[in-house]
């Protein structure tokens, strides 16, 4: 490893139970302080499950799907990131205050740490989740490229650290569990990565009712056509390419790297995938959330 990369715990650290950049912790006050309003949306998801595929699909819908208005930024000032900050080059609640109603915005916060405003106004949100070998995947290819976060030293040390919750928003059962149960309140719409690439027309349908909006089939269309990987792949507001390389480098590995479901059987040896079944199996006996592992 190179000594210029920062060390794991200089740049991670515990905060309430969870796992966080310590850049975003630093001023928790302006987060936990944040003043929601009663039409704010919440995307809310644990990294790498499909936030911004979910969030183009949603924004698409606000826009009524005008693609022109969905390309005129990129998608992270569009939709802003609640707790994302870095001093002054990054400020995601600065970003909603000087926002227009309706703001929409996107947060891997688990629901103990979302500030609560969004609770007392009401707010609907929507939690999107991902079956965890595929997001282990997808995560230590992300955190590769990141280049202010230290590099996992290998994907069976990285699944270990992902297993005890020792990466960014901590532990991925905690996060999914507790947006199960708050997916009780009719408010918050609880939805799976795996039912959008199965039947997108479907996913695209729920969210338009769950948004009041009147579903057409024009509409959905414009919409599938415009949120389909390829697409975002090749498109500068949702492939994060606006992003400068020094902070995020595509060389290392693409932000829209396959969005397919069970790229896990490419990465997991045997005996590593049998350790991780039974943990989960642990970890999710109590919770009748079920996910799918393959399609």
């Amino acid at each position: 490893m190179e000594t210029s990369m920062p060390e794991y715990y200089e740049v991670f650290g515990e905060f309430r139970g969870v796992l966080m950049d310590k850049r975003f912790t630093k001023y928790w006050e302006d987060v936990e302080m944040f003043l929601a309003r009663p039409d704010d949306l919440v995307i809310a998801t644990y990294p790498k499950s499909g936030t911004t595929w979910i969030s183009e699909v949603v924004y698409m819908i606000y826009k009524e799907g005008d693609v022109e208005k969905c390309k005129e930024d990129a998608i992270f000032n569009r939709i802003p990131y609640l707790e994302c900050r870095n001093e002054d080059l990054i400020n995601g609640i600065k970003q909603l205050k000087e926002k227009e109603s309706p703001r929409i915005l996107k947060t891997h916060l688990p629901p103990k740490l979302l500030p609560a405003s969004f609770w007392e106004k009401n707010c609907k949100m929507i939690y999107l989740c991902r079956n965890a070998k595929d997001v282990a995947v997808s995560y230590y290819y992300f955190l590769l490229m990141i280049t202010s976060y230290p590099n996992p030293k290998s994907f069976s040390e990285f699944v270990e650290k992902f297993m005890q919750g020792q990466v960014p928003y901590g532990s991925w059962y905690d996060h999914v569990k507790a947006w199960w149960e708050k997916s009780k309140n009719s408010r918050v719409l609880f939805m799976f990565y795996e039912d959008m690439k199965e039947d997108i027309r479907r996913e695209v349908v729920k969210l338009i009712e769950f948004l009041e909006r009147k579903p057409s089939a024009e509409l959905v269309d414009r919409i599938v056509q415009h949120t389909s990987f390829q697409e975002m792949k090749n498109n500068p507001s949702t492939n994060y390419t606006m992003m400068p390389e020094e902070m995020m480098n595509q060389k290392v590995s693409p932000f829209m790297r396959k969005g397919i479901i069970g790229d896990w059987k490419n990465h997991f040896p045997e005996a590593l995938r049998e350790r991780f079944d039974e943990h989960y199996k642990q970890q999710m006996k109590d919770c009748t959330v079920k996910f799918r592992m393959e399609l």
